[in-house]
């Protein structure tokens, strides 16, 4: 969790957080140390932003696709879920206008609570939804002249220990190793392969690079979690006309792309300008990512109409 200026800071407190269908003060929203998901990490979350808009209005951007990953993640995790996706949906909404928040960062977590104990044990599901306001998640410079990026140590876990397609609490350890090894080592951000050796994604964000004019992605065949955001941008690609490819590819690759970017929901759309100390093209914010960039805010913002549908005004 971050402020709006580090990824490392402190929360920016609201006044309300929703737990099991209450608002309950922010201090106030507390759990037992029994908690089975504290042990075990079981749970899923979701990372949702809302953006204001240029008419003024707020709008969260693709929630009805969060809120469906989230159920499928708690499906997949064999968790059943004691609210529908509508009530969820309606929740994430209301988190934002009980405090008075015009944009920032919805996280909904669900995890298996208190009461037996043991690797089988079967407790209920419990439910939280915060909101805060939050910047960006690399920082406006990496925004804008891009990070540097470390290929990790880590490797992003094989389809069997790992289950891919969820977002699943207990499985962000691989991701919070490989970036606490990239920020010791005096990176921003770092990049996983998978069992093959072949370029996953970051250790938040999925990753795109260019070269000789053709973009190229991961595919979801790859041990990668299937991005909303990354969805986005692929449509967004897509509507520019670029040449482009979901591929395998090697880390050397990315030493020699014209451009590398990540995309997620914290992260938006992030530029490399550095891997593993190798300049990234021109070593800036390449004309393709600033591109997406663009396209990107004005769709978050409703100024683009041929993504309103990815809008849910408050």
């Amino acid at each position: 969790m971050a402020d709006t200026s580090s990824s490392s800071g402190g929360v920016n407190k609201t006044d309300k957080i929703w737990l099991d269908g209450k608002l309950v003060p922010w201090d106030s929203a507390q759990i037992h140390v029994m908690t089975l998901g504290l042990h075990y990490g079981i749970g899923a979350f979701e990372g949702i932003r809302a953006y204001r808009c240029s008419d003024g209005r707020t709008a969260v951007f693709r929630l009805r696709e969060h809120v469906q990953r989230l159920f499928q993640s708690a499906h997949i995790m064999l968790l059943d879920v004691p609210y529908s996706e509508e009530q969820v949906f309606e929740a994430c909404k209301e988190i934002l206008r009980v405090n008075k928040l015009a944009q920032g960062y919805i996280r909904p977590i669900l995890f298996m609570g208190e009461g037996a104990m043991g690797l089988g044990a079967i407790n209920p599901v419990r439910l939280s939804i915060m909101a805060w306001d939050w910047g960006s998640y690399l920082g406006e410079e990496g925004m804008t002249h891009g990070i540097r990026a470390k290929v990790s140590s880590f490797a992003r876990l094989h389809p069997n220990t790992n289950m891919v397609r969820g977002k699943i609490t207990g499985q962000y350890v691989n991701s919070v190793l490989a970036k606490r090894e990239a920020k010791l080592a005096g990176y921003d951000e770092a990049i996983m392969l998978d069992h093959q050796g072949m370029v996953a994604e970051a250790s938040g964000e999925n990753i795109f690079l260019v070269r000789d004019g053709v973009v190229c992605t991961p595919p979801l065949t790859s041990p990668i979690l299937e991005g909303i955001t990354r969805a986005s941008i692929l449509q967004i690609l897509r509507d520019l006309k670029y040449d482009l490819r979901e591929t395998t590819f090697t880390r050397d690759m990315l030493y020699i792309a014209d451009e590398v970017f990540l995309c997620g929901t914290a992260a938006e759309v992030t530029p490399v300008r550095e891997v593993d100390n190798r300049k990234v093209g021109a070593g800036t914010a390449g004309p393709v990512a600033k591109r997406v960039q663009e396209t990107f805010f004005k769709a978050v913002r409703g100024e683009d109409p041929r993504y309103r549908e990815w809008l849910a005004y408050l």
